[in-house]
């Protein structure tokens, strides 16, 4: 195991904490107070766009639950959890031990408040965020972790691994820069190894063979729910709101997986009622929107509420808080442990369109390929300010775009509401551009009917 790894989950409890005085007791009642309306009004406004399927309510519920009412995850009694930052983390080997993970990025504007004081000023408002609720020490889904996994994506993730670990232990995920070569994916397994005794240790729990087939399996079955539901947001009109099935995926960074995918499986069933029916949520001439760029985080939706509420319809989300977390399955061709493990290292990297790596023309192919597939007609760029690996990319991603017509806006943003009015404007303003586009595609098409 790496050294400074070792060293961090030897503290294996939080160092102990000093009775909070008057003046921090009422500090984090404000800190909770506050957080949790800014929730509120956004599961509201969420909740209100037309056309929520009766199947999203408990994803609703979870969301509440999380960041509203300030609960804990739903586990087995004793399970532990383990809190994770980045997709690249394999679920599997968190159940295969026995424990319960739960995604904590965060996009919280009451935390990125208190972590403004805390990281430089330009770190990226999720990292601030994160750190604010470190710091406040009130937000149940964070305290209750035994241990946190950061992959290394980025230079604010790798200091922020550095201050988490002097809380909470936590273990250093390193990604390769390169996805491509058999060496890479050995590192990639090489570091699995290595998670698996951190891992061990906090549950108590072994990894064995059979654990990690059975975790394999069952994301395996969330994983083919997740396509089913790919399916369905491929039709036109759209049979669900692009915002809702961003809260689905934001929900199931705290959920189970198998009551996840259960919930995710009544989805896709209501779905298909609504397709045989001809129920719609957009209509036909609605501009199709991608959205695509730095994650998009509960209660920060402020984006593809936008969209939405300015008359576009959300129907492609490749970020890492969307579909990207389950599109890609485990492919398993060796059923030995290290053959599993193996499997993992491949699912976890090589489909990853991450702009960690270094070569990412396959980030470039996928988001043409979801363009194609859901009859994108514009595309949101998001960046959060101060995150540099994404938007090193916009430029490249905007000649590809323009060789094929599709337009394309940057919209840069932080964790506060200060920022909403521009970006109404700017999105109202492209999604009107498409619809100028698209009456002037149709009026080209009549002229050379009628000639």
């Amino acid at each position: 195991m790496n050294l400074n790894n070792q060293e961090n989950i030897k503290k294996n409890s939080r160092p102990p904490k000093k009775e909070p005085s008057p003046m921090e007791v009422r500090q984090r009642e404000r800190f909770v107070g506050k957080s949790a309306r800014v929730a509120a009004k956004y599961l509201r406004r969420l909740t209100e766009l037309k056309g929520a399927p009766q199947a999203m309510k408990p994803f609703f519920q979870v969301l509440e639950d999380i960041h509203v009412n300030m609960k804990n995850v739903e586990q087995p009694t004793d399970t532990k959890i383990v809190g994770t930052y980045c997709v690249m983390v394999p679920q599997e080997l968190i159940y295969a031990a026995g424990a319960q993970p739960v995604k904590l990025c965060s996009g919280s504007y009451s935390a990125f408040a208190i972590g403004d004081d805390l990281v430089p000023r330009d770190a990226c408002p999720l990292v601030k965020s994160v750190m604010g609720f470190q710091a406040m020490g009130v937000m149940p889904v964070y305290e209750d972790c035994s241990l946190m996994v950061v992959p290394i994506t980025c230079d604010c993730k790798k200091k922020m691994a550095g201050m988490l670990a002097e809380r909470v232990p936590t273990y250093s995920l390193h990604v390769p820069t390169s996805k491509s070569d058999d060496d890479d994916m050995e590192q990639v397994v090489s570091e699995f190894y290595q998670l698996i005794p951190a891992l061990e240790a906090v549950t108590g729990q072994a990894i064995t063979c059979d654990s990690l087939a059975r975790s394999i399996d069952g994301m395996g079955f969330a994983q083919y729910q997740m396509s089913q539901f790919a399916a369905y947001k491929k039709h036109v009109p759209a049979l669900i709101q692009g915002t809702h099935a961003m809260a689905l995926m934001n929900a199931f960074s705290y959920m189970p997986v198998d009551r996840f995918s259960e919930q995710l499986h009544r989805l896709n069933q209501e779905l298909g009622r609504r397709q045989k029916e001809k129920q719609f949520v957009s209509m036909d001439k609605q501009p199709r929107i991608m959205v695509t760029g730095s994650p998009i985080i509960f209660p920060n939706i402020k984006i593809p509420l936008l969209i939405e509420e300015m008359g576009g319809i959300l129907v492609g989300d490749e970020t890492c808080m969307g579909e990207r977390a389950l599109y890609d399955p485990t492919v398993v061709v060796d059923q030995s442990f290290d053959g599993l493990l193996r499997s993992l290292a491949n699912r976890y990297t090589r489909p990853c369109t991450c702009p960690t790596f270094v070569d990412n023309s396959q980030r470039i192919y996928r988001i043409k390929q979801m363009i194609a597939d859901h009859q994108v007609q514009g595309v949101v760029y998001h960046v959060l300010r101060g995150c540099l690996v994404y938007d090193f990319e916009y430029q490249t991603l905007e000649e590809e775009l323009g060789q094929l017509g599709i337009p394309v806006i940057r919209v840069e943003s932080d964790y506060n509401e200060e920022d909403i009015e521009q970006l109404r404007i700017r999105i109202e303003a492209f999604i009107e551009l498409i619809k100028l586009k698209d009456l002037a595609i149709k009026k080209q098409k009549q002229e050379k009917a009628n000639e």
